[in-house]
């Protein structure tokens, strides 16, 4: 199949349209964050940098850390760049851009995620390492796809959905991170749990200002909620889309959030700026 200038989008230098980069850039590793100015942050990190750019908010660099290939991404908020991203970065390793065809040779990627969230349980501090062993998306991107979701996944979506009662607007769906970059980065300082991704900061996550939320109980319902010894331990922004359009594609997914907020005990950060150095170098050292 060859991919029209239409879907398949490329600037005038033949890069993929929005981050900006090409094949080359990248490196087999990807550390995706959501903050343009955390990229410096772990290339600072790096022995030496081999690529620099900046697209939209779409920050680029790649060197090497211990000898190995390592690139920092970051992806802005919300599940809607991860859908542009995670096109984007498959495209580089698994189309020819100049032919516009896929390559006879399926590339596959690792996939970290390095970002904040909100904790659930009241027993995990701020500034916990939360790891996701699976996200639960209350967005919409992966309804657009034909994914197959393994009967686990269809399961704890489901259960979830029936015990939390979701407006009836909302489908919840389930997708695993990869088991392979877990091994990697649990630790002794790790929690493991399933993530909820959600499409907004205040009401889809339970917060309510002037205009109220439909979502009033959702925080104390998510801490409720266990399936095959998985608790709901946190809520971001960006791992179900991550999870579930990436390991549909064949890449290895994962995400470690730093703990900012415990939303039980109504707790939030005083400053992270170590800890999130700490976090990066945690990561690291284990990829």
């Amino acid at each position: 199949m060859k991919y029209p200038a239409s879907e398949l989008v490329l600037d005038s230098k033949g890069n993929v349209y929005h981050l900006g980069i090409s094949p080359e850039n990248i490196a087999p590793t990807i550390l995706l964050v959501g903050d343009q100015d955390r990229v410096a942050l772990i290339s600072s990190f790096f022995d030496k940098i081999t690529h620099q750019s900046k697209h939209r908010e779409f920050v680029c660099h790649t060197g090497t850390y211990k000898g190995k290939q390592i690139t920092a991404l970051s992806t802005g908020i919300g599940t809607d760049n991860i859908d542009i991203v995670i096109n984007e970065l498959d495209a580089l390793v698994n189309i020819d851009l100049t032919n516009r065809q896929d390559k006879k040779t399926t590339t596959s990627l690792n996939l970290i995620r390095i970002g904040t969230c909100g904790i659930l349980q009241a027993d995990i501090p701020v500034h916990s390492y939360l790891l996701s062993t699976h996200a639960i998306g209350i967005d919409n991107v992966a309804h657009f796809y034909p994914i197959e979701f393994n009967t686990q996944e269809k399961s704890i979506a489901k259960l979830l959905d029936t015990f939390v009662g979701f407006p009836e607007e909302i489908t919840p769906y389930c997708s695993e991170s990869s088991p392979s970059l877990l091994k990697i980065l649990e630790g002794p300082q790790t929690y493991s749990g399933i993530t909820v991704t959600s499409s907004g900061f205040y009401a889809p996550q339970g917060r309510s200002l002037r205009l109220g939320t439909r979502t009033q109980d959702i925080n104390e319902k998510l801490e409720q909620f266990e399936v095959d010894q998985h608790r709901v331990i946190n809520f971001e922004m960006e791992s179900s889309a991550l999870f579930s359009l990436g390991k549909a594609m064949g890449h290895q997914c994962v995400t470690i959030c730093l703990g900012i907020a415990n939303r039980p005990l109504m707790e939030f950060s005083k400053g992270y700026e170590q800890e999130m150095n700490d976090l990066i170098k945690y990561v690291l050292d284990r990829v």
